[in-house]
């Protein structure tokens, strides 16, 4: 009996791994059943399809809506009769200028680059040139692209085309978007294609992506909630698609939704944390400063718009009428605080400079010196003290104390500054300041750098010659 025990245990074992083996080939083959019956469930979906939830963003609030309006709160009278307009506005608030133009010269005929981590992605051609932008596109197509991510073609679009927030637009204002690209002179060129690592570069995977990182579907006002919030919530969920930049990504490089709007950095520029937190976010701005702010890129004490975000005031912002920037100012005022670990606001560190100058008079230097640099090339706007020249006048030279960039925990947005300059021309002022990128080496940059945030901002706050080479080669 024991020689015959010791020949059947061997043998149950392989049994028991087949069965296992059967058993995940089964769930395998389930999971691969039901993914694909979603498949083919969501392609069988056509763009036409009237969704339930699309509703003018008044009606959240019925109280508050003396006659029928669209999204947007304009009445539908209005947006029926100058839909072109509209289209305008809109194209405005989604800044769609500034993603499909390369050149100046050619508005909405796409080329611009855009680095991921995966690779680069060439925007599209947008005006209506028939063969190389979206002239022979129908307005089905329009809307299957803006709120699937998918092509005229049926190929699946990159989110660098933040479909994951123009879902949440309603068929009538998307529609206004493309009556106004229609009126667009038609520009005929070609942009280069995509340069994306393998697998990066086959489009069909973005299935897979769009099963963990989108949502399709219009913005469903709340009904607890204000016209004015819910007016907020769409266009910051929506059109404005704030959270592109304002929140981090996670392992797929879709936005992490647990830390909406507590900040990320794009491209080397860090957009920061926008939620009411008093120490890491904006919950120390008034209501008129965070107005002025995006209506004018500046807010005296606060900040001062530069890079993507100067960008963004000059193309978008400064265009949104006083009632959106309110409603988007409410919406904001009511996220969830989140804390990024700073101990104060950005906008509280730093003393003016008191006697560097003094100090460098008649003293010979022989090596870097960061306080040396910024008397040389930055005094003249900024004063040597820091505390920069004509107050909060519009076209002022902002002080470095209590500002943003140099009080921040890092000091990449102050580097960059520095190498890229800054551009930024709203109804208020054309704001300029000169690029040090060619006239600067990458440890000077350094120096001035770290002397700016330890004389004038946040003296934890350093960058390393390293960083700053890697920040030189960013758009």
């Amino acid at each position: 009996m024991m020689k015959n025990t010791s020949r059947v245990q061997p043998a149950a074992l392989p049994v028991q791994s087949m069965r296992r083996r059967r058993f995940r080939v089964a769930t395998l083959a389930a999971i691969f059943a039901l993914f694909a019956l979603y498949v083919a469930w969501h392609e069988a979906r056509g763009p036409g399809e009237r969704h339930n939830d699309e509703l003018p963003i008044t009606q959240a609030h019925a109280d508050d809506a003396s006659q029928p309006s669209n999204a947007a709160g304009t009445p539908a009278a209005v947006a029926g009769g100058d839909l072109v307009k509209r289209g305008e506005y809109l194209a405005r608030v989604g800044d769609c200028v500034a993603c499909h133009t390369a050149d100046k010269s050619r508005p909405f005929a796409g080329g611009l680059p855009i680095n991921t981590p995966v690779g680069t992605i060439v925007t599209p051609n947008i005006t209506p040139d028939p063969d190389t932008g979206i002239g022979q596109w129908s307005d089905a197509d329009f809307l299957r692209a803006m709120h699937e991510g998918i092509g005229k073609g049926g190929e699946r679009l990159y989110p660098a085309f933040p479909y994951v927030e123009y879902t949440k637009v309603t068929d009538q204002d998307v529609m206004a978007i493309r009556a106004y690209l229609k009126t667009l002179t038609p520009i005929h060129y070609a942009p280069p294609g995509n340069t994306l690592k393998f697998p990066f570069n086959q489009r069909w995977l973005m299935v897979f992506w769009n099963l963990f990182n989108f949502n399709e579907g219009r913005f469903v006002p709340d009904p607890k909630q204000s016209a004015e919030w819910n007016r907020g919530a769409y266009l910051v969920e929506g059109l404005a698609h704030c959270e592109e930049c304002h929140t981090p990504r996670n392992f797929m490089q879709g936005l992490k939704t647990s830390s909406r709007f507590s900040g990320a950095v794009q491209a080397g520029w860090h957009a920061y944390n926008i939620t009411p937190d008093k120490n890491s976010g904006v919950g120390n701005w008034s209501d008129d400063e965070l107005a002025a702010y995006l209506s004018t890129g500046a807010a005296p004490g606060r900040a001062n718009a530069a890079g993507p975000m100067a960008e963004v005031v000059t193309d978008s912002t400064q265009y949104l009428t006083q009632e959106d920037v309110g409603s988007i100012v409410k919406y904001l005022r009511s996220l969830p605080p989140i804390s990024g670990g700073e101990s104060r606001p950005r906008d509280q560190w730093g003393n003016p400079a008191a006697d560097d100058v003094t100090t460098l008079r008649g003293t010979t230097v022989n090596a870097v010196n960061g306080a040396q640099l910024f008397i040389a090339n930055c005094a003249t706007c900024h004063n040597w003290t820091g505390q920069g020249i004509g107050a909060s006048a519009p076209g002022a030279y902002p002080s470095l104390i209590h500002n943003s960039a140099v009080g921040a925990s890092d000091a990449n947005n102050l580097a960059m500054v520095i190498l890229h300059g800054v551009t930024r021309t709203t109804k208020q002022a054309d704001v300029l300041m000169p690029a040090f990128g060619t006239e600067l080496t990458d440890d000077q940059v350094a120096a001035i750098t770290n002397y700016v945030t330890k004389q004038f901002g946040n003296p934890q706050s350093t960058v390393t010659v390293d960083q700053v080479a890697r920040l030189r080669t960013q758009q």
